[in-house]
């Protein structure tokens, strides 16, 4: 058998959810969104582009979660950007 250099490609195709937001979730997302644009001196960008980061970065940034998730599998480890590595 030929070893080859790359193994079975991961399944990272978009999985597209609905949720429901509070209003008041959706009036601060909105809120966090003109913020960006006027900090970066562009158009705020659409409050549901702002969702995606702000759960890879949640949970990037959780301990509890990573050591959680260390102890479920010991080979695979959080990426800062939120998504599994190889270790």
């Amino acid at each position: 058998m030929t070893k080859l250099k790359l193994s079975a490609i991961p399944d990272d195709r978009a999985v597209k959810l609905t949720v429901e937001l509070p209003a008041a979730v959706y009036r601060d997302l909105t809120a966090y969104a003109e913020v960006i644009g006027r900090e970066s001196g562009q158009a705020a960008p659409e409050p549901v582009k702002l969702i995606v980061p702000m759960i890879q970065r949640f949970m990037a940034t959780d301990r509890a979660f990573a050591k959680a998730r260390r102890k479920r599998n010991p080979q695979t480890s959080a990426a800062p950007d939120g998504t599994a590595k190889s270790g």
